[in-house]
């Protein structure tokens, strides 16, 4: 097991991987224009505000899944995860969505500033805690490496629309 402090060290080095994409979408939407979120990154594939949408309630589910609290943007579980794009679904405004994106990460990011190593060692709140004690690495940590995992194969998609 992991000492307390090669537990923060691997929760640091996370954690700075996940602020590193993030960084990256901020610099990418920066760069882009509303108008240019509405393209499809390749003929017949997603729109750049479909995956800005999905990002965002990818992130937003992070928070129960976490213990942090309740989402922030339910409604936008239904068109942007449960369904693809070019469902029939209204989305929010490319506007709405850039503002919603803040939200979310300022509230995902004041609760990991505060979450300690053991927090993040923890079992996160979709796995029981009796097959937490069988497989402890079903915690808020490997969630947060497969989000920034996720979050980077959709920047890598959204490059496309330059």
């Amino acid at each position: 097991m992991a000492t307390n402090q090669q537990a923060e060290l691997l929760v640091k080095m996370t954690r700075t991987a996940w602020d590193a994409q993030n960084k990256y979408l901020m610099q990418f939407l920066e760069s882009v224009d509303n108008q240019k979120l509405h393209n499809e990154i390749a003929p017949g594939k997603n729109t750049g505000a479909y995956l800005l949408g999905h990002l965002i309630a990818v992130s937003d589910a992070m928070l129960p899944l976490l213990g942090i609290g309740d989402k922030l943007y339910p409604d936008m579980e239904e068109p942007f995860i449960k369904s693809p794009d070019k469902s029939g679904h209204n989305f929010p405004p490319v506007t709405e969505l850039r503002q919603r994106l803040d939200v979310v990460n300022a509230a995902l990011n004041m609760a990991f500033d505060k979450m300690n190593a053991d927090e993040w060692l923890g079992r996160h709140m979709a796995v029981s805690p009796e097959d937490f004690t069988k497989e402890p690495h079903r915690n808020k940590m490997n969630v947060l490496i497969s989000r920034t995992n996720h979050m980077a194969n959709h920047i890598g998609q959204l490059l496309l629309l330059k």
